[in-house]
């Protein structure tokens, strides 16, 4: 029976930084990969608990910049995973009118993989529901450092001036710049940092970090992370709650 619960505060993006899956792996004896297996598993049900709440945007932190440095065969099967997930669940997110993004450089991506997110993002590019974010091959830092670049060949073009730089001109150059600032970022797994993860749009956010494992995190979960989010003050550096 599910729990009776109302999210009282606005939450329009929240954010997943999906924590644990080779510790969980290795607690169960088995290869590192199948935790990166079943955290795949995990965001249908996320997904699904997201449209239940009214959440409009939803972010998860699949492959940094960094994880390149892991051994080439965990790459390989996570990259397999995210392929499987894609291809088991397309239909129902199209169902659902969900639309998929990615957010970070494909070029580096391995091909198959790469066409099965291109695939993903283009049948889905018309739908008005839920969008799912994919951070792949993501970092934040990298992605302010790609808008400043981009920003400055567009000054030495003659498109833009240095004046005109601002919050929302650096912002027009992110990855998706329609999707708002996260509202709420959850790690899992017990970690408390933040490892490079949207790092601009996280700066009002609210942070939940819980010693949940990802491949363990289910609707009951996430409802927790809910309820702290409700109990938080959200100042945004004034004195009123928002």
């Amino acid at each position: 029976m599910k729990e009776n619960f109302v999210l009282e505060k606005k939450l329009d993006h929240i954010a997943f930084i999906m924590d644990g899956n080779g510790r969980w792996a290795k607690a169960r004896g088995l290869a590192r990969h199948f935790g990166h297996r079943e955290a795949c598993k995990r965001l249908r049900e996320i997904f699904d608990t997201c449209m239940e709440f009214g959440i409009s945007y939803s972010s998860y932190f699949a492959f940094s910049t960094e994880n390149w440095n892991r051994p080439q065969d965990e790459i390989d099967h996570l990259m397999d995973y995210l392929e499987e997930f894609f291809k088991r669940e397309i239909d129902y997110l199209c169902s659902k009118s969900a639309r998929i993004v990615v957010s970070g450089d494909l070029g580096r991506i391995r091909e198959k993989t790469r066409k099965v997110c291109l695939d993903a993002i283009e049948r889905t590019k018309d739908n008005k529901g839920h969008v799912i974010n994919i951070c792949l091959n993501y970092g934040g830092r990298d992605e302010i450092v790609r808008a400043a670049r981009a920003f400055a060949n567009d000054v030495k073009e003659g498109k833009e001036v240095p004046e005109d730089l601002s919050e929302d001109k650096l912002r027009s150059y992110f990855w998706h710049p329609d999707i708002p600032d996260v509202d709420l970022l959850i790690r899992t797994s017990g970690e408390v940092r933040l490892s490079n993860f949207m790092l601009w749009q996280v700066s009002y956010g609210e942070f939940v970090f819980t010693p949940v494992a990802w491949p363990d995190f289910h609707r009951e979960q996430m409802i927790d992370c809910l309820k702290e989010f409700n109990s938080r003050k959200r100042r945004y550096g004034g004195l009123k709650d928002a």
